[in-house]
């Protein structure tokens, strides 16, 4: 399959960027109402926003227990990742592993040039060498289409307003006109909610387009809708403890943690079930 640009993607993406810009700039305001100083909302903001943007990569690894591995730990794995990623025309994105049963993968990085691709030992124990370059292929495509990047832009603010609605309600019980605290309690939840809905809107749609890409690079639709058939099955063997652990992360896996109601509701991906036909209509469609 020849790679095509998404434009359904972009415009999402897009869309998506534009609204959350609307919601930053009612925010500032509200902000700095509350602070009552304009300079100290800004610097706040874009202290945050520096050490997401620059930082996310390194901490979205360490929150899993990933570490970096040299193609002498696992020349096989660095392999596949290079052949895959000059068949996407991109760099070589670092690799990591984290020694975790649960199967599941996820690309990180705010750029093309210093992304990672990270797998878990137990995905390793899943799959075969086709589905596995199917995973990694996904995870290059969502590399391709800037997807990190753009999640982890679109997440600052939703981080920044959830921070605000949480010390407004465990310190600011103290003085005593209370109206600006309130406020800006207020309207961070508002701001909060409407870019959650947002970004798992825009998240769903791009496993879509992650997949499709996926296909274009490795030209076996097939092999990822296996995959993704076989992760579905181990997620649910895998304790409700362990998924818990790793919640924060559901945006960037292969396959969501989606485990109980407030995971469905939340949901950062669309149904497997889904998926996986998506992809057998490429490969019928590639067969024909």
């Amino acid at each position: 399959m020849e790679w095509k640009t998404d434009w359904g993607l972009r415009a999402r993406m897009g869309l998506t960027m534009f609204l959350l810009f609307a919601l930053y700039l009612i925010f500032i305001a509200v902000l700095t109402a509350y602070f009552g100083n304009l300079l100290f909302a800004a610097v706040m903001l874009g202290a945050f926003s520096i050490v997401q943007f620059f930082f996310s990569d390194k901490l979205a690894l360490r929150s899993m227990g990933a570490k970096t591995v040299s193609e002498a730990e696992y020349p096989k794995l660095h392999a596949q990742v290079a052949r895959l990623s000059q068949q996407a025309d991109l760099p070589k994105p670092t690799v990591a592993v984290a020694d975790n049963r649960t199967p599941n993968a996820f690309a990180t990085g705010r750029s093309k040039g210093s992304s990672a691709v990270c797998v878990t030992t137990g995905l390793l124990g899943t799959l075969d060498d086709d589905e596995l370059e199917g995973v990694l292929a996904h995870e290059l495509a969502h590399i391709k289409n800037r997807d990190v990047a753009v999640m982890t832009v679109a997440s600052f603010l939703s981080t920044i307003a959830f921070l605000i609605v949480r010390w407004g309600w465990l310190f600011g019980g103290r003085g005593r006109n209370q109206a600006p605290l309130i406020v800006a309690i207020v309207v961070s939840l508002l701001v909060w909610v409407v870019s959650f809905l947002l970004i798992r809107a825009l998240s769903r749609y791009r496993e879509y387009a992650a997949d499709r890409g996926a296909a274009a690079i490795t030209g076996n639709p097939a092999a990822l809708a296996t995959a993704l058939m076989k992760i579905s099955g181990r997620m649910d063997q895998i304790p409700t403890e362990d998924l818990r652990e790793q919640a924060e992360m559901n945006a960037f896996f292969i396959i969501p943690i989606s485990k109980g109601f407030i995971g469905k509701l939340a949901s950062t991906h669309p149904p497997t079930e889904s998926r996986i036909e998506a992809l057998r209509e490429l490969q019928r469609e590639m067969e024909q």
